[in-house]
């Protein structure tokens, strides 16, 4: 061991928390921007203080506020500025210093100036509300209706996101089965830049044919969704013509986008079931419409069907009264036409007997007549018997049409003929035709 003077750490520590203590014996008010907030089960509260310049912190310490404190100072400052407290608010706080050799320095808060609010951004923040509600930002998007049925929906978000993918998920996994038309508009959603990218998307959204416009990102510390309160982005919302829905940090983020967007959920999957229980919603009123409209055809129906019996009644008992009436008309006329056709019949008949009489004699030499001429007509028949020809041994030929023929014309080697004798039939198959006036030795034989 070096022969060199030396304390002990606690020694050291202690010497240090004496002058410390010493030094800093009342109460200060300091100025400090909140960078770790961790409120306890106990009532205490846990945070960190920090100073930054140029983007880098320059100074931090730990603070505690005591549990008898704090829901003192938590309710002064939500009452004063509208806004709770956490991480990224720059505040005033009154602090006791305090130097412990086990867990160093650290500020015990007892007291907050509202009045200095939230620092930059808070007071940027509360002005920015003051300012759209007072032109009337605030409303214009509540004007705005998503359709019963939004198919068509653009998505502003980072392609890696935290929970796109859980919402593209849910959306198109739903167990109805509806379909979804997803755009993915890509914008940076977090950093100095992130405002600007997305009113750039909210303009190329705005110009295309969509039901919706929904705005996507999860969950991140207060500056890494303080974009969302942006002044320029929330007009460009508020202005966008078509719905705008966001979805925007967890539940305990509430962002100025949220204020003037039509409407607002807090998860990805919230977002999906708006939409989902939208189309339920109409597939609903749908099946509703058609119950109504079956139930008043239905009774339209029985209405027809029971104004139809009775008016069948009233024409049966019309009809059968006009019948009885037309009955007797005609049985009327009837009996006045039938007495007319006795006096009729009876001068025909008398007619009828004279010429009779005057017929049987003209009829009698006609028919001597015609008997002698049919007896000629049945000689002449039966000389043109076919089967009288047949018998003195002529024949019938018929060509492959089976009809008469009756020349050669119509007859080529090689055709099936068939010769009607008058016991019988043969067929017969033609080897040469040979037309009348041709010299030929076969012209006689077979």
């Amino acid at each position: 061991m070096p022969d060199v003077p030396f304390i002990s750490l606690s020694q050291l520590l202690s010497t240090y928390k004496a002058v410390v203590e010493e030094a800093f014996q009342g109460r200060y008010w300091v100025k400090g921007e909140i960078t770790l907030w961790t409120p306890r089960a106990n009532g205490h509260c846990y945070l960190d203080l920090s100073e930054s310049r140029a983007g880098r912190i320059t100074a931090q310490s730990k603070a505690i506020i005591w549990s008898r404190n704090f829901p003192k100072i938590r309710d002064k400052f939500e009452s004063a500025t509208g806004t709770p407290l956490g991480v990224g608010i720059s505040v005033l706080v009154r602090v006791q210093v305090s130097f412990s050799e086990t867990y160093g320095t650290a500020l015990f808060i007892d007291d907050i100036d509202p009045s200095f609010t939230v620092g930059e951004k808070a007071v940027a923040r509360k002005q920015a509300i003051e300012k759209l509600t007072k032109l009337g930002y605030m409303e214009m998007q509540k004007e705005l209706c998503i359709p019963d049925i939004p198919r068509r929906l653009a998505v502003i978000s980072s392609a890696t996101a935290a929970g796109l993918q859980d919402f593209v998920n849910h959306l198109e996994g739903n167990p109805r089965g509806y379909s979804f038309d997803i755009t993915l508009l890509e914008a940076s959603m977090q950093g100095d830049a992130a405002a600007g990218s997305v009113i750039a998307a909210l303009s190329e959204a705005s110009a295309g044919d969509y039901d919706a416009v929904l705005i996507l990102r999860g969950g991140g510390s207060e500056n890494d969704l303080a974009c969302f309160d942006d002044y320029d982005l929330a007009v460009a919302i508020a202005e966008c013509p078509l719905p705008v829905v966001t979805a925007i940090g967890h539940d305990k983020d509430h962002h100025i986008a949220d204020m003037v967007a039509c409407e607002y959920v807090k998860t990805p999957t919230a977002l999906a079931d708006l939409f989902i229980d939208r189309f339920a919603e109409a597939e609903e009123v749908a099946e509703d419409l058609v119950r109504r409209v079956f139930t008043a055809a239905s009774s339209r129906v029985s209405l027809a069907e029971a104004s139809a019996v009775s008016l069948e009644g009233r024409v049966r008992m019309a009809a059968v009264s006009r019948l009885a009436a037309e009955e007797n008309r005609v049985a009327s006329r009837v009996r006045a036409v039938s007495s007319a056709l006795n006096a009729l019949h009876r001068k025909a008949e008398r007619a009828v007997d004279a010429s009779a009489s005057r017929i049987r004699n003209v009829s009698t030499v006609r028919i001597g007549a015609l008997q002698t001429a049919v007896s000629l007509i049945e000689t002449r028949i039966a000389s043109a018997d076919p089967r009288a020809l047949l018998s003195r041994g002529y024949v019938l030929v018929t060509g492959t049409d089976n009809k008469l023929l009756k020349g050669v014309g119509r007859v080529r080697p090689g055709d099936r003929i068939g010769v009607r004798f008058s016991d019988g039939s043969i067929i017969a198959h033609v080897s040469d035709v040979i037309p009348e006036g041709i010299e030929n030795e076969k012209a006689n034989t077979a």
